[in-house]
């Protein structure tokens, strides 16, 4: 059975996949998530991913393994946003977003870490935004998910009550859609029923 290696610490990634039947190995790449401000956000998070993966799997060599990768950002406003550094920058994103959309893109990378061989795809959703007030938005930003997570938003935490829908794949907002890893996986020659585990 072929080894399946998840470049991500985050656990969001990790359900989504376990959900499918795949268990990954978790193996965080510590790539700077930088240096892409010139790239379009679509553009950028592919780059990212792309880094993660091809990181992860020089360490991993030799091995047969396959590696994924995804990075995401929100496009909202003209601006594109990862993380928040600070609870600051959470109330200031919020109060911007409160009854607005934007656009959650996440890069995926999948690579055989035995061949080289390779396949990525960028994957978009919309997102609407409810109207939190001010003491809501600053109780959110108080809490230690709110720098956790791009946007700043999680559809299954704390921010979901303020997020009125979406158009896309739920997987594409929380980190990491299962039919493009399925999509990416066919690219490779790799049928998804052979990771059930």
């Amino acid at each position: 059975m072929r080894r399946l290696v998840l470049a991500s610490a985050s656990p969001a990634r990790r359900y989504l996949l376990e959900s499918a039947g795949l268990k990954p190995e978790v193996v965080v790449s510590n790539v700077a998530e930088d240096g892409t401000g010139h790239l379009a956000p679509a553009e950028a998070v592919a780059a990212l991913a792309r880094r993660k993966g091809q990181a992860v799997a020089e360490r991993l060599r030799p091995t047969d393994a396959l590696v994924l990768a995804c990075d995401s950002m929100l496009e909202f406003g003209g601006e594109c946003w990862g993380k928040a550094s600070s609870s600051d920058e959470v109330v200031r994103r919020w109060r911007l977003l409160r009854g607005g959309r934007g656009l959650l893109h996440t890069g995926h990378f999948l690579l055989d870490a035995g061949d080289g061989r390779h396949a990525g795809h960028t994957d978009t959703a919309v997102v609407h935004f409810g109207r939190p007030s001010d003491e809501e938005i600053e109780a959110y930003a108080a809490t230690a998910e709110s720098l956790q997570v791009a946007g700043p938003f999680t559809l299954e935490g704390r921010s979901a009550p303020w997020i009125d829908a979406i158009e896309g794949s739920y997987g594409t907002i929380t980190g990491v859609s299962l039919a493009v890893v399925r999509d990416l996986l066919d690219q490779l020659g790799v049928r998804l029923i052979d990771l059930w585990q």
